[in-house]
């Protein structure tokens, strides 16, 4: 089921900057989608266009069936929204930040203290509800406003940096309650980062955006074969026949292209046939960095030309 939609979405600011470039996505409920790029790239004004804050020069976005530009209101309380620098109220509590949005979002205030305390728990931030936000570290108060932007239980979570000032620990309690999110409550997660190996991690589909376009949409199988439609694949072996077109690269290293990875039995079953010993076989698959990489620079040499 289609959660969010975006059609040709384009938005140029006063002066002339177009800062989106028909613009389009779709995503499924239960997804984890990075949306990734550097600043400057359009993320950030993708989620305002998304949730209403914006509104477009052109095309059009809907959550759940909903335009936000047309019913904000409707399209808030489907929505949850993280950002890199949590804007609360210092003089509240941590418990009283989350009772005060819960009654903005519409519940009765022993529903939202239940659920605030249920959240503060997931979140380990139990021992600090009765503190003041002020004294709060700035990794407490990203996962305070986590903690917020889940109080309404949306259909949709935007998340922009969401491990931003946490430590380990504590961003991999987030990354495993964004995976939960997910996967056991089916909500779509819309994650903006420019951390492309966390994306990896992560994420389960991603968008490539530099300078307001699009540059690719997909899985990271379904990017590495758009991509890189061959990959590496190093063996280590005693020896490898010639007729095999392997590359020596080491002691006793071997390397060659190919297109499927159902190629590798039968390249492994001709080397042993020839008598060869073969001490380890690892596929190098491309990362997401690569994929950005190279499809970045395929567009500096395009507009080089």
């Amino acid at each position: 089921m289609e959660t969010v939609t975006i059609q040709k979405l384009s938005k140029t600011y006063p002066g002339g900057k177009e800062a989106l470039k028909q613009l389009s996505l779709s995503l499924n409920m239960g997804e984890v989608f990075g949306f990734l790029g550097p600043n400057g790239a359009g993320k950030t004004t993708t989620v305002k266009l998304l949730t209403g804050v914006l509104t477009p020069s052109g095309g059009s976005c809907d959550i759940m069936g909903v335009n936000p530009n047309i019913q904000p209101e409707k399209a808030h309380l489907l929505s949850g929204i993280v950002t890199e620098h949590a804007q609360m109220y210092d003089n509240l509590t941590g418990m009283e930040n989350l009772i005060f949005y819960a009654a903005a979002f519409g519940l009765e205030q022993k529903e939202g203290k239940q659920r605030g305390e249920s959240l503060l728990r997931e979140l380990e931030l139990t021992e600090a509800k009765d503190r003041k936000l002020a004294t709060y570290s700035t990794g407490m108060r990203q996962r305070l406003s986590l903690a917020r932007a889940l109080l309404h239980r949306p259909k949709v979570l935007f998340l922009d940096e969401p491990t931003s000032g946490l430590d380990p620990e504590s961003a991999q309690n987030v990354n495993q309650m964004i995976h939960n999110l997910a996967r056991k409550e089916g909500i779509t997660v819309f994650l903006c980062t420019h951390q492309l190996r966390y994306a990896q991690e992560i994420c389960t589909r991603y968008g490539l955006i530099e300078q307001g376009s699009l540059l690719a949409a997909g899985t990271i199988d379904e990017l590495r074969a758009r991509v890189f439609p061959s990959k590496s694949l190093r063996i280590c072996a005693s020896a490898v026949p010639e007729k095999l077109n392997f590359v020596k690269c080491g002691a006793n290293e071997f390397e060659t292209q190919i297109h499927d990875k159902k190629e590798i039995p039968d390249l492994v079953r001709k080397i042993v046939e020839a008598g060869e010993d073969i001490y380890s076989v690892n596929l190098i698959e491309s990362s997401l960095e690569d994929i950005y990489f190279a499809l970045t620079a395929g567009r500096k040499e395009d507009r080089a030309i």
